[in-house]
């Protein structure tokens, strides 16, 4: 996401997102971000440098239309221990369909092939059922909870990548 399209999103202004993506943003999509545009463009409004972490859009390519089907990104950039904490989020229609496997798995691998980083961290709730079987499917192991301020009780998992 460049900084342009999260400031239209943050707006509701679709027609300038769906310029910026070079897709179709549904309507709708907006809503589920702006926790994320409140608090990810205060940090780069602080350093620019840490965009190429933070949120893309999933966008399904041989559509036709491009619509954008999700976003996915890391929660910033690697932490003190070299670890990236994946976050990711699919439309309702597009859901159990494998597109947040085949995201997640591209992340991984950019990250890997790009910067060298290897280990993962993924925080879910522990009723969000296809999210802690698509961890597990890519060899998460439980390490922890913990609350989160805007999500409540989350469960950590930690992986290393391939």
């Amino acid at each position: 996401m460049t900084i342009a399209f999260m400031h239209a999103l943050q707006a509701r202004d679709y027609e300038t997102a769906n310029r910026e993506a070079g897709a179709l943003v549904p309507p709708g999509f907006a809503e589920h971000l702006d926790d994320f545009f409140r608090y990810r463009l205060s940090q780069l409004d602080a350093d620019p440098s840490i965009r190429q972490w933070l949120g893309r859009v999933i966008v399904l390519s041989d559509a036709g239309a491009r619509p954008v089907i999700g976003s996915i990104g890391f929660h910033g950039p690697p932490d003190e221990r070299g670890r990236l904490e994946i976050g990711y989020r699919v439309e309702l229609s597009y859901r159990r369909r494998g597109f947040a496997r085949e995201a997640v798995r591209a992340m991984f691998d950019w990250a890997v092939s790009t910067h060298g980083i290897h280990r993962f961290v993924a925080s879910i709730s522990p009723t969000n059922e296809p999210s802690l079987q698509l961890t597990a499917g890519l060899g998460f192991v439980e390490t922890g909870s913990h609350i989160d301020e805007i999500d409540g009780l989350e469960i950590e998992f930690e992986a290393d990548w391939p």
